[in-house]
């Protein structure tokens, strides 16, 4: 089974774990908004990373990532309330992913998922910072992460 079958398959566990945690998570907004509207949120999200990983197309969730940072911002959210529903998911989703792919496939289906949550989260980044501060904000250069700083 392939990481999109995973993910279809297990999309109702998935869901229910990402929502657990994020209720659990106390963050103020997604409280206010309720289990159904987070859950739904949620459900949104796990869709994009199911048609981006099928398609091979980040465009899809940056689009919905800036978006969202727009609407949160403009609502009030705190930049970590947002963050926090993209790592609960994420980590629902490997959870799953890792039961259910075999060893040999897995580097790459985690891959393709940390990919796609994470172009979403840096376009989320950039677009709270450009709020923040009024500005737009380039692609954040981390190349020096990976030359030992230099």
């Amino acid at each position: 089974m392939d990481v999109v079958e995973v993910l279809v398959k297990e999309s109702g566990a998935i869901l229910d774990s990402a929502a657990l945690a994020l209720e659990r998570s106390n963050l103020r907004h997604y409280a206010e908004a309720g289990p159904e509207a987070s859950r739904a949120r949620l459900g949104e999200l796990l869709e994009l990373v199911v048609e981006s990983v099928r398609q091979r197309d980040l465009v899809p969730m940056i689009e919905h990532s800036t978006r969202v940072a727009h609407e949160r911002f403009a609502a009030g959210f705190d930049i970590h309330e947002v963050q926090t529903a993209f790592n609960v998911l994420e980590e629902a989703i490997w959870e799953h992913v890792v039961d259910a792919t075999p060893p040999r496939e897995l580097a790459h289906a985690i891959g393709m998922v940390g990919t796609v949550l994470g172009s979403g989260r840096d376009a989320l980044a950039r677009a709270y910072v450009s709020l923040a501060s009024h500005q737009h904000v380039p692609s954040l250069d981390l190349s020096a992460l990976f030359r030992g700083g230099r």
